[in-house]
């Protein structure tokens, strides 16, 4: 959400940044007008009938007492008027807030003027480089090495057949060492960031409700995006009995049955820990951080990365959340932040490179995006492993979120900040790549050897 007043008074402002993001959507700026204009003739006009009311019904009285039954009756006249305009006034408010609130809450963030314009990845800037890629002849897609390998009993260790039975596509199941490789990569990313950095380790819920998404900004915009989990019984389709269309994928469910929905991050549950509280600022920085799975639909992505486990609808992450006073805070912590998640890749001795993003190919919440990609022999190329995100007070007014400098001091917004710290599907794969020996075998990283029992070679 925004703050009102500031559109009001510096309209152009916005309607440039949203044309950074996406040219001609300022014109926004000209709904919002009209809608809270309209919301402030109808509080004006309820506020003065409500006046009018008040004032008068205190004559009513005086009129029966003085036994002017004339006057009394005119009197009860102009405010059964009045309570009419109060109602109709009522009904407009609340449709036009209605209406406000719903146009911005489906409105992206303003990103910060050194944040580069452009309306996709092609113009994102690159501001650093870390290692070399190391250099093998014919390297192997991850998807193709893990289903070589195999476990004790003598299944792949990335099972992508058996998923896809159970599960469809966009699933697997990870076996033996792989599998334990998958944990020794969580732990090590959670000790580093516990340890080392700073934050508090959380087990967060994975359901959450919708007023926690619209906290974060994943509701509206993005439901198409997220997994849905029904409670209660299926209505039944046209053609098919409740329990057969259930089994078939293809029950109607009735809009009340759904309770919550699985998390797509735990930036959800880990930014809304602060939901509907003022902080004392002694308590800032906050700093959070949880390794769960995260559930996406991956809507918007049909036809892409369709093989292996880079876009999967279910996958394992480290999610790092900051909480801080105000921009110059922000702005300092996502620096920061980004080098905690640096740290991971540096650490595990795998090239990578930082991309400052750019509007178009920003997330909606976010001011300002650092991008950590990764080197894949395979794709011989970089690719995405972590966005590190600044969200100024974007998600603060949508979850009232708020903190108090000092004691009487007027309650202000908090900043938010989220990011990968990292994912840890894409880890798996990263190292799996980088560290493949030609006769398909993996060489373990040594700084997760002590996670594995000192294993040093996955055959």
């Amino acid at each position: 959400m925004f703050d009102i007043r500031a559109l009001r008074e510096n309209p152009e402002a916005f309607r440039l940044a949203w044309n950074r993001r996406k040219p001609g959507l300022g014109d926004v700026v000209d709904d919002i007008h009209a809608h809270d204009a309209a919301l402030r003739r109808a509080v004006t006009d309820k506020q003065d009938a409500e006046k009018v009311r008040n004032e008068t019904s205190k004559l009513i009285g005086r009129a029966k007492a003085e036994k002017n039954e004339e006057e009394a009756a005119r009197l009860m006249a102009l405010v059964a008027e009045a309570k009419d305009t109060i109602e109709a006034a009522g009904e407009q408010e609340a449709a036009a807030k209605a209406l406000l609130d719903e146009l911005l809450m489906g409105l992206p963030n303003l990103p910060l003027s050194d944040v580069p314009d452009g309306p996709d990845e092609h113009a994102n800037v690159e501001k650093s480089r870390w290692g070399e890629p190391k250099r093998i002849n014919n390297p192997k897609d991850h998807a193709d090495l893990g289903e070589v390998l195999k476990s004790g009993l003598g299944f792949p260790q990335m099972d992508f057949e058996s998923a896809v039975k159970m599960s469809g596509a966009r699933f697997v199941a990870l076996r033996g060492p792989l599998a334990r490789m998958e944990r020794a990569l969580a732990a090590f990313m959670l000790d580093l960031q516990t340890c080392e950095h700073g934050y508090e380790e959380v087990s967060p819920p994975l359901l959450v409700r919708d007023n926690a998404l619209i906290g974060t900004g994943q509701l509206p915009k993005f439901a198409e995006d997220l997994f849905g989990v029904v409670s209660g019984s299926p209505i039944e389709s046209k053609n098919l009995p409740a329990f057969e269309a259930q089994a078939s994928g293809k029950a109607v469910f009735d809009e009340d049955y759904l309770t919550h929905r699985l998390i797509p991050t735990a930036e959800v549950p880990l930014t809304n820990l602060v939901r509907e509280q003022i902080l004392d600022a002694s308590r800032l920085p906050l700093r959070f951080t949880a390794h769960t799975p995260c559930f996406r639909s991956e809507a918007g992505s049909a036809g892409r990365d369709t093989k292996g486990m880079i876009r999967l609808h279910q996958f394992n992450k480290v999610e790092l959340v900051s909480i801080v006073e105000n921009e110059e805070a922000g702005l300092a912590e996502l620096e920061r932040m980004t080098g905690c998640a640096e740290e991971v890749l540096k650490r595990l001795d795998l090239p990578f490179r930082r991309m400052l993003l750019c509007t178009g190919d920003m997330g909606a919440g976010a001011r300002k995006t650092y991008d950590l990609e990764v080197w894949l022999p395979s794709q011989n190329t970089y690719r995405e492993i972590s966005s590190c995100s600044y969200c100024g007070d974007f998600q603060a007014r949508r979850m009232d979120a708020r903190f108090r400098k000092e004691s009487g001091a007027k309650p202000e917004f908090v900043h938010t900040l989220n990011g990968s710290g990292l994912a840890v599907g894409r880890t798996l794969v990263a190292v799996i790549e980088n560290y493949q020996n030609e006769d398909g075998s993996i060489t373990v990283p040594d700084v997760l050897r002590p996670y594995m029992g000192g294993l040093e070679t996955i055959v």
